[in-house]
């Protein structure tokens, strides 16, 4: 049998506890992001399941568009441009762990398509503005397609 990963201990009491409070949705560039969208009147679902058949969640969901958001952490998912520090404790554990994401993301993106979902994905460093423009880009194309 396949040996399991494990998470490595928190390296001290502070990080235990920084750790067991770090939001998993309704974030800061999240709720940004929802807000500009709102503002422009698009209408969306929060933290929804895009697909059945798929046990996971888009931060924001155009249903009738068929359009899928996440707004991706850059430490978590391996931004390019904010993600590749160096790890000095459990070093030997983000690697695995930030690729196991990135692979998560690229599967969850193939099964979105192939359903006929689009998918955008937007950075949480990225301007909140300029990422509800890409978004409201993105099922406005998709319904003068239809």
């Amino acid at each position: 049998m396949a040996e399991r990963w494990r998470a490595p201990f928190a390296s001290t009491e502070a990080v235990q506890r920084r750790m067991s409070t770090q939001r998993r949705q309704d974030t800061a560039p999240e709720v940004a992001v929802r807000a500009r969208l709102h503002a422009m009147g698009l209408r969306y679902r929060v933290h929804a399941q895009p697909l059945a058949t798929l046990r996971r969640r888009a931060d924001i969901v155009f249903p009738g568009a068929g359009v899928a958001v996440f707004v991706d952490g850059c430490f978590w998912h391996g931004c390019p441009d904010h993600g590749r520090r160096r790890h000095q404790v459990n070093g030997w554990y983000w690697p695995e762990k930030i690729a196991r994401n990135q692979q998560r993301d690229a599967d969850t993106d193939d099964r979105l398509r192939h359903a006929g979902w689009r998918t955008v994905r937007i950075w949480e460093h990225e301007p909140p503005e300029e990422a509800a423009h890409r978004v409201r880009d993105a099922v406005a194309a998709v319904r003068q397609a239809d």
